[in-house]
């Protein structure tokens, strides 16, 4: 098999033996790749700190002897964005960055499946997040919606989940997949404050002059059940979350108990397939 080169997001890394790492990279072309970087924790490693995570990258990879199957090797790599130094450097920037790698991770599926999509929103997060240009607690709660949109696990947020009437509607319940009419509201529903529902469905358009103008109450429950939202169709609670410091924490189905603020979004995205959503146009 050829040696291959892909643009990537470094998610994660461990060690392997006494001077190499395993290393988790979401692709632009080729989804989820896990390798193997040969020496790079040693002090002279050509690699240097070029593999660490946030980072934006240009890599050549060599599939090994089973493509699509067992550890493949890093043999280049080249910084395209050097996020993580701004991102390390601010312990809120860190867990909500921590976020989205792992929301990635999850969304991304098996590996060596193409999600450029996914690649395009965890690279704009980063950016967004990197340039600290907005509240990180929007850039998440944005990203997190236009994850779950792509994974199509969106929340109903215009219309009925269950029977499509039009709303606006104040009920929100997390398993029947977002807004429902006083009809089709199950027992437990929440009722979210005014704004709340109108507040994620900017964030999941990027209308930022909307979202950056909501109160501080409406943002917390917004985050809270977009987090919710996410870890029902996860089906595991992400252990990023409870690292980000959002105040109160936001009741959930079943009395779990959410870190309000557990979405991200990003605002930099220049794929064709999701300009739209870019930069609040």
């Amino acid at each position: 098999m050829r040696l291959y080169r892909d643009r990537a997001v470094v998610l994660r890394r461990h060690k392997l033996g006494e001077a190499d790492r395993i290393i988790t990279l979401l692709t632009r072309d080729h989804g989820l790749v896990r390798a193997v970087a040969k020496g790079v924790r040693r002090t002279r490693s050509r690699f240097g700190g070029r593999l660490e995570p946030f980072g934006h990258i240009d890599v050549q990879i060599y599939p090994g002897r089973n493509p699509g199957s067992g550890l493949a090797t890093v043999t280049q790599v080249q910084i395209l964005d050097a996020f993580t130094d701004p991102i390390v450097a601010d312990y809120a920037l860190y867990t909500t960055a921590s976020a989205v790698l792992e929301t990635s991770e999850r969304l991304a599926g098996e590996e060596h499946a193409p999600v450029r999509d996914q690649y395009l929103l965890a690279v704009g997060a980063l950016r967004a997040l990197a340039a600290a240009r907005r509240p990180a607690g929007l850039i998440l709660d944005s990203y997190l919606l236009r994850a779950m949109s792509v994974a199509g696990w969106a929340p109903a947020l215009t219309g009925c989940a269950r029977c499509g009437q039009d709303g606006p509607h104040r009920a929100f319940h997390v398993a029947a997949g977002g807004a429902v009419c006083v009809h089709c509201r199950p027992p437990g529903s929440a009722t979210p404050a005014e704004g709340v529902l109108e507040l994620m469905l900017a964030l999941e358009r990027g209308v930022w002059d909307v979202a950056e103008g909501a109160p501080a109450k409406a943002r917390s429950q917004a985050s809270g059940l977009v987090a919710a939202h996410l870890q029902w169709h996860l089906e595991r609670q992400l252990r990023t979350l409870p690292m980000i410091e959002r105040g109160a924490p936001h009741p959930a189905r079943g009395g779990a108990d959410v870190r309000a603020g557990a979405v991200s979004g990003q605002d930099e995205v220049r794929d064709p397939a999701t300009t739209n959503a870019a930069d609040g146009r």
